[in-house]
């Protein structure tokens, strides 16, 4: 569906909230520290509160369907931000990142992220709207990626040695001292200015945004086609989830059925998609070039449902089901 939502609104839009993340990490820089629970629970909460207060700005600007398309988009995006965090642990963890600048890390991985994702966005945006076929490639990608994250057979510990080919790259060409620094990117060794460990973290981060950003982009396309809803529900996805990081602190290790509420989206979305490129069919080897009627399309009010549902169900039996009956998982 093309959405006509007024230019001044999204650029206002965009503008607060670009404004919006730049005060947070100005508080991060300002005043360094391990957040509380109860002061991360109430963050994730106004960001949570401020999605939906948008999606209600939505209602009125631009009806009903928009605002759904958002806050499917939405949810879609915060789930799979989620299973960023346990990638995040393993770097933290990996590379002994002092807890009081862990949030500065994740405030640079989520910038990092926004650039990336934006640049995809336009991209896909651009595709989308010269080569509608595009979404039979999209699909299949989604029901491919729902496969391999139903069965990870270690997909996590597979980024660290993606980002530990990056981190031999930076070794090599650029002289990193053995420890940190406090929060300082560049340091002096006896008298030689040199970069500090945090440079590997940054480029590690930046390197797993890029791998879930080719993830989830064709993901949110499948739910709508507007790059500026795509982009806000990537943003409001991403606000909050350096906060989620410390709120969720050992919990993420109990949501181990995650990762089967994620593949079963990314499945319905990747099966959506075939059916929408189906239903709007332009390649000529396939039903003469014409659509092809019986293949439906999936409204917004379902793919919402059904990605409430799946991250509901997921994160229920990942709380209530003893590990003993997950020994064979």
């Amino acid at each position: 569906m093309e959405l006509q939502l007024d230019p001044v609104f999204q650029t206002v839009t965009l503008v607060v909230l670009v404004l919006v993340l730049a005060a947070d990490l100005l508080i991060i820089l300002a005043r360094p520290h391990i957040p509380s629970p109860k002061e991360s629970a109430l963050w994730v909460v106004f960001y949570v509160v401020l999605a939906l207060a948008f999606a209600g700005i939505l209602v009125i600007v631009g009806g009903g369907e928009v605002a759904g398309q958002f806050v499917a988009g939405w949810l879609t995006e915060y789930s799979l931000s989620i299973d960023n965090l346990f990638v995040f642990v393993l770097i933290m963890s990996q590379f002994s990142v002092p807890r009081r600048y862990q949030q500065q890390v994740l405030m640079v991985g989520i910038i990092i992220s926004l650039v990336l994702r934006a640049v995809f966005i336009l991209v896909g945006a651009t595709i989308i709207e010269n080569f509608s076929p595009i979404f039979y490639l999209f699909g299949a990608f989604l029901i491919y990626t729902a496969i391999r994250q139903a069965f990870p057979g270690g997909d996590h510990e597979d980024d660290t040695q993606r980002e530990n080919l990056i981190v031999r790259m930076l070794r090599r060409v650029l002289p990193i001292a053995d420890s940190y620094d406090g929060r300082k990117v560049l340091t002096r060794v006896e008298g030689k200015r040199v970069f500090t460990p945090m440079i590997i973290v940054f480029a590690a981060i930046g390197v797993t945004d890029l791998l879930f950003a080719i993830d989830s982009i064709p993901a949110i396309f499948g739910i709508t086609e507007s790059p500026f809803i795509v982009f806000t529900a990537n943003l409001f996805a991403l606000m909050g989830l350096r906060q989620l990081y410390f709120l969720l602190g050992d919990l993420l290790e109990r949501l181990r059925f995650l990762h089967y509420g994620i593949a079963f989206i990314l499945a319905f979305i990747g099966v959506k998609l075939i059916l929408h490129a189906l239903h709007v069919n332009e390649l000529p080897f396939l039903n003469g070039g014409e659509p092809i009627e019986w293949a439906p399309e999936i409204s917004t009010w379902i793919s919402l449902a059904v990605i409430v549902l799946s991250m509901a169900v997921a994160t229920i039996a990942s709380l209530t089901i003893p590990k003993k009956a997950d020994a064979k998982d």
